[in-house]
């Protein structure tokens, strides 16, 4: 009886546990793995170049205005429960030209020092 008892109790505790994390989750359609993986890449990207004194303050400045501005895009994006291809496309497109403005904002010759 008692190890009927506790297998019930595991089952069950299992299934809350089970449940409490699908509750957590974002919808299917707003997950934006790609999105989130190039936005950490970019930040990375800015951050060493602060490090290293390629980038000017002014520079960081407009580069996280940018990056701000995809952030909202990309809320707005998801605000109505599913991220349609072409709002993907959109910040895709997005991310492409902060990806080069980052680029040629570390390679300007322009430095801290």
């Amino acid at each position: 009886m008692k190890k009927v008892f506790s297998i019930l109790m595991i089952a069950s505790f299992s299934l809350l546990i089970s449940a409490v994390s699908c509750a957590q989750d974002p919808a299917p359609g707003t997950k934006t793995p790609v999105i989130r993986g190039r936005q950490a890449e970019q930040q990375r990207r800015v951050r060493k170049g602060v490090r290293s004194g390629e980038l000017t303050r002014g520079e960081v400045k407009t580069i996280q205005s940018n990056q701000k501005e995809i952030q909202k895009e990309k809320v707005e994006a998801r605000s109505d429960g599913t991220v349609t291809g072409a709002e993907r496309k959109e910040i895709l497109k997005d991310q492409n030209k902060a990806s080069r403005q980052i680029y040629r904002k570390k390679h300007n010759n322009r430095d801290r020092n």
